[in-house]
């Protein structure tokens, strides 16, 4: 939608809004590479709606057995969309634009079995989705071979992400390295990123790093800063107003602290 575009209501998207709705849905990572002509056999685009997510506002509890979501959620921009596990409030999943979420509480393929505890999702910067029913997304997952297994890779980036959460030290430059490995796994393989000079950019608030690595503030601050004076990032603060935008610059650099252990790394000034 462009910023002049009056930005339309939750509902049913009209078909003259830009971009169309088949613009929207072929750019996301499940539908890339399948022409609107053929989504037009097993898709009816006036089931398709969108919905502006506020910040701090639950949009669904995940995971809970026995309860299935209506939609399969894609998101278009803002965000990023969060996943807060309950025993620990820790961030277990993000999503950006080009990708989706609530496949892991629709009965379809692995989200059949795909449960865990409670899991709160919210949309951690005003997100706008678009919402596609469950019946449409079973229809392509039956029918469309390259939906079905870019579906079910949705489910194994997921335990890959937590794979590199749950298995994150204690020593502060390690734990935010894993986050952004598991960011750089993740959206290299959706296709998002990196750009033509291999930079990774991403949305990504201090409080959110200090959630999903379990680090305070002014720690992840510090990690962030060494980070940036040895060339592996750099931070976007005067070009981005919210200064929550940073670009790995190296992610090879990023692998070596991620494999470090305690000590090992020079710029670290607490051993």
């Amino acid at each position: 939608m462009t910023s002049t575009a009056k930005a339309p209501k939750a509902g049913v998207m009209k078909p003259s809004a830009e971009p169309s709705v088949e613009q929207i849905v072929v750019q996301n990572y499940l539908f890339q590479g399948l022409s609107t002509a053929a989504l037009a056999k097993v898709l009816d685009w006036s089931t398709l709606s969108s919905e502006k997510l506020y910040s701090n506002r639950p949009v669904y509890t995940a995971y809970r057995p026995g309860v299935s979501l209506e939609f399969l959620y894609l998101i278009v921009s803002g965000g990023p969309v969060v996943v807060r596990s309950s025993p620990l409030d820790r961030i277990i999943a993000l999503h950006y634009p080009g990708g989706c979420f609530g496949f892991g509480s629709l009965p379809i393929g692995f989200g059949k079995i795909s449960l865990g505890f409670p899991s709160l999702v919210e949309a951690y910067k005003t997100t706008d989705v678009l919402k596609v029913p469950v019946e449409a997304v079973q229809r392509l997952y039956e029918t469309q071979e390259g939906f079905r297994d870019r579906y079910n890779l949705l489910f194994e980036l997921h335990e890959k992400f937590q794979y590199h959460l749950l298995n994150c030290g204690a020593y502060p430059p390690q734990a935010v390295a894993t986050l952004f490995r598991g960011l750089i796994y993740q959206e290299r393989d959706l296709g998002n990123q990196p750009d033509q000079f291999g930079v990774y950019t991403f949305d990504l608030p201090i409080d959110i790093i200090a959630r999903t690595s379990q680090l305070n503030h002014r720690t992840v601050e510090q990690v962030l800063k060494g980070m940036e004076q040895n060339q592996l990032i750099e931070t976007a603060r005067s070009s981005d107003l919210s200064g929550d935008t940073i670009r790995v610059l190296n992610a090879e650099g990023m692998k070596e602290v991620y494999s470090t252990t305690r000590g090992k790394v020079q710029w670290w000034p607490l051993k």
